[in-house]
């Protein structure tokens, strides 16, 4: 499947104690990288599932927030990765919880992380 940046949903990656603190403050949190790069890290669908299997292993309350493209348009740019080799949305304004659609929980099995069911 080729992904379409105009259109495409990104993904960020949060655990489930992440989602909920975003439900009372409205903002999904940063992690120490985000504020080190000067931006949220978020994933395509293609790319989310390598990065967990990456940077997630152990988690069992994992959660891929869907986010739709248009809303943070203008504040979003792919920027290559180049540990990766690979062009990864990057998003330069702080992340809303209404600016997400929905959220997937991601199961850990013996080969890594598999999409599951929305919460």
């Amino acid at each position: 499947m080729v992904h379409n940046p105009a259109i495409d949903p990104v993904f960020r990656l949060a655990t489930l104690e992440e989602w909920n603190s975003a439900q009372v403050n409205g903002l999904v949190p940063e992690r120490e990288i985000d504020t080190r790069d000067g931006y949220m890290h978020l994933s395509t669908r293609d790319q989310a599932l390598e990065t967990a299997n990456i940077h997630f292993k152990g988690i069992n309350d994992l959660l891929l927030l869907e986010i739709p493209v248009v809303p943070i348009a203008k504040f979003l740019k792919y920027e290559l990765a180049p540990k990766r080799g690979d062009a990864f949305p990057h998003l330069y304004s702080s992340l809303r919880v209404t600016d997400v659609e929905r959220a997937i929980r991601l199961v850990e099995t013996g080969d890594g992380f598999e999409f599951g069911e929305p919460l």
